[in-house]
């Protein structure tokens, strides 16, 4: 089975290329969603987490209420790097049990989205690392329209993260996702036809 990271920056369109693999009918996992899955109640990761701060963010449904946790990790840098100690290496365990359960169903493409795969220090999961990127100027518009963020607010999400020359010093696929959801389109079944059809 061949085994695909995809990253890329906030408003790139990671999830149009997911979509792209998917209708290629490659089988797609979602580390944000498998994340979600590590911070439930009866998990390590939940254990951890409240350990580490506190009851006061669990909510009265007996989850770990994201918009409590938000505020104190992303005010303070050390708390997020004691986060990300506690939550990367489960998520990392999650991807891989499901990435070993397609394989043993014959899955011949697996796709894995997620934005920190690099960061994490995920590389070695994957067979391939594809990094998204577009211009700046078009994620700046992208992070207006669909997250209603000011230019300053979606400037600031932009650089609080690593920047795509970085990115692209990991890749093995760099696609570039500047212009219509049509060029995105050909690109796909251009790479795809190259290097995975084939």
């Amino acid at each position: 089975m061949l085994k695909i990271g995809l990253t890329g920056g906030i408003g790139t369109g990671k999830s149009s290329v997911t979509e792209a693999f998917q209708g290629f009918g490659a089988a797609v996992l979602n580390a944000d969603l498998l994340g979600h899955d590590a911070y439930l109640p009866g998990t390590i990761g939940f254990k951890e987490v409240v350990t580490e701060f506190g009851q006061e963010i669990v909510s009265s449904d007996g989850e770990i209420d994201r918009k409590k946790l938000g505020p104190i990790v992303f005010s303070d840098s050390s708390k997020m790097d004691r986060l990300n100690q506690i939550m990367h290496p489960l998520i990392r365990d999650l991807i891989e049990k499901r990435l070993a359960t397609l394989e043993t169903n014959q899955t011949k493409v697996a796709v894995v989205e997620a934005a920190i795969l690099i960061e994490a220090g995920w590389k070695s999961v994957f067979d391939e690392i594809w990094v998204v990127i577009a211009d700046r100027e078009e994620v700046i518009n992208r992070l207006g329209i669909r997250n209603g963020l000011s230019r300053d607010d979606a400037v600031r999400r932009i650089d609080s993260q690593m920047s795509d020359n970085e990115r692209i010093k990991h890749g093995d696929v760099v696609v570039e996702n500047t212009g219509s959801m049509e060029d995105l389109e050909t690109k796909m079944h251009s790479l795809w036809s190259r290097r995975i059809s084939a």
